[in-house]
């Protein structure tokens, strides 16, 4: 039998400004274990510590642009471009620009505190 998810939970985000993370589905919101899908909106500006999740992320894009950085790259994803960051390699996600962004993350297995790894 399929599970409605009602609503969304608002959870804390890491970084340097507010960013707003609406979970789904998830360990918070629906003790999901296996896959998260959280809707993400950052404020220009805002960049967090980079991280080596245990966790792959699929991140898709809505609006503004979100700044990827990996330890030989960075790459700026627009509105309809998708990014794949695979889990035990370095990463660290930013919205340096004017409008900020909105995008999509799943996260396989679903993201925990605990599986992210964020650099002190």
């Amino acid at each position: 039998m399929p599970t409605i998810i009602h609503s969304n939970a608002i959870i804390e985000a890491a970084g340097n400004k507010p960013k707003k993370i609406e979970e789904y589905i998830g360990r918070v919101n629906s003790a999901t274990y296996k896959v998260s899908i959280a809707r993400m909106v950052s404020a220009p500006g805002w960049e967090e510590q980079g991280q080596t999740p245990e966790f792959d992320e699929y991140t898709i894009v809505l609006k503004g642009v979100l700044h990827v950085k990996t330890r030989d790259e960075e790459f700026d994803i627009h509105p309809s471009q998708a990014i794949i960051a695979h889990k035990g390699e370095w990463v660290q996600y930013s919205t340096p620009y004017e409008m900020g962004a909105e995008y999509i993350a799943v996260c396989l297995p679903a993201f925990s505190p605990d599986l992210v790894h964020r650099d002190s």
